[in-house]
């Protein structure tokens, strides 16, 4: 990987780009420290409190800029949101279907409606929060909500262009980046939260040890299911176009087995964290009530939780790879093209043999997703690590992030070689 860095910082475009990518994300950077008016940082770092509530998660997607109430402290959820919207809508709309297949003018027109959409999103989100926040309001009134709402949705604006001019004109995906250079930017107040409270006597060295050799674990585990792929074969069978001879050659269709990446992750902690989120918006109910009772059994620190968790990581899984991923369409698209499986007969037995093997691929995934999201719930029992819950969902995403960010690198580096080659 630092090869790859060294080589591309050698070539002039590619330094441009890179400068240009390292500016933005300063930017990023200095505009979560922008203070929203109208609001209290103090209240609002309360209401966050466990890093397993929904604003805990929003917080460190945030790098901090959530709980120090600034102009980002949505980051570029709606935007998410928008684009999950946006390809259910295409799976489901036969217009939009349509839309998407027309090349690159239809993929603008679509990514014109998912920035309409992040804006609508946005706003919702904004006046959610401002009627959810409580105490963190300060005086509340018409300017207020116009001030805060607005300021959190242009916030959020703000970041989709961010983003879309680090893709263009700069290194890897830009939204992606966003989240990275959010989560990166926890690490050195994490470090030095552990050295407080190893210091303090809280945590031991074994603790921090354990810590350190499950993040380099996770680190190795998602390199590898990263790069992980089944690898379909398929044969194209020859055919005459005048005197000419055309096809013969064998290729695969390449399965990756995190084909719905970080996603599941994302939408199973939304829903998991969203009963403890509402919880503190009211008064502790008393000692043995029912609601007590029901608030203790799905308390992150429960094995309901992790149980759960880990199923509805799993559901996510096959529910993004069977939106994202068409057996039919692909099995379609290799008949008109001469193409088959050995062994398997064109058509439906072709989209059922590629379903079948994706529905087993999926599941390897799923379970590695859910592995590495609930292990640390179930390690906290032990060590009692605070923060650690979410530590392997950060750690997924960073890992991620950087594999493809460095991927795209590499491919760029490649097409400027082939292309001084042809000239």
């Amino acid at each position: 990987m630092f090869q790859i860095l060294r080589n591309a910082w050698k070539i002039p475009d590619l330094r441009k780009r890179i400068l240009y990518t390292i500016l933005l994300l300063i930017v990023f950077r200095f505009g979560s420290f922008i203070p929203v008016p109208g609001m209290d940082k103090t209240a609002l770092q309360q209401l966050i409190g466990n890093n397993n509530s929904l604003f805990g998660f929003l917080d460190t997607l945030t790098g901090g800029a959530f709980g120090n109430a600034t102009i980002f402290a949505m980051s570029i959820t709606p935007y998410i949101n928008a684009s999950i919207i946006m390809q259910l809508l295409t799976v489901a709309i036969p217009s939009l279907e349509k839309l998407a297949k027309e090349g690159e003018e239809g993929r603008k027109k679509i990514a014109q409606f998912t920035r309409y959409g992040t804006v609508i999103l946005g706003f919702i989100q904004a006046t959610g929060l401002y009627f959810g926040l409580g105490g963190a309001i300060m005086n509340r009134g018409i300017l207020s909500f116009i001030t805060i709402t607005l300021t959190f949705t242009a916030g959020t604006a703000f970041l989709m262009w961010l983003g879309e001019q680090i893709t263009e004109k700069g290194i890897g995906n830009g939204i992606s980046l966003l989240i990275f250079a959010g989560i990166i930017s926890r690490g050195p107040q994490m470090v030095t939260a552990l050295y407080a409270n190893y210091v303090n006597k809280n945590l031991n060295i074994f603790t921090i040890l354990l810590f350190a050799v499950f993040a380099l674990g996770v680190v190795a585990a998602v390199v590898m299911m990263n790069q992980a792929e089944r690898r379909i074969p398929v044969q194209y069978a020859k055919r005459v176009v005048g005197r000419k001879m055309y096809g013969g050659q064998s290729t695969h269709i390449p399965i990756k087995v995190s084909l719905a990446g970080v996603i599941p992750i994302i939408f199973a902690m939304s829903i998991m964290a969203f009963p403890s989120t509402i919880a503190q918006f009211f008064s502790q109910p008393a000692q043995g009530t029912f609601w007590y009772g029901f608030l203790n059994f799905i308390s992150p620190d429960s094995w309901f939780y992790g149980t759960f968790y880990f199923i509805l990581i799993i559901f996510f899984t096959y529910f993004y790879t069977a939106i994202y991923f068409n057996p039919i369409e692909i099995a379609n698209n290799m008949k008109k093209n001469g193409g088959f499986i050995p062994g398997i007969r064109p058509g439906k037995p072709t989209s059922d043999y590629i379903n079948k093997v994706l529905s087993r691929i999926t599941l390897t995934g799923a379970v590695f997703l859910g592995l590495i999201a609930v292990m640390p719930i179930f390690i906290n029992y032990g060590v009692k690590l605070g923060g650690l819950a979410i530590g392997g969902t950060s750690l997924l995403i960073v890992v991620s992030v950087a594999l493809e960010t460095v991927k795209q690198m590499e491919s760029q580096m490649l097409m400027r070689h082939y292309k001084g080659f042809l000239e």
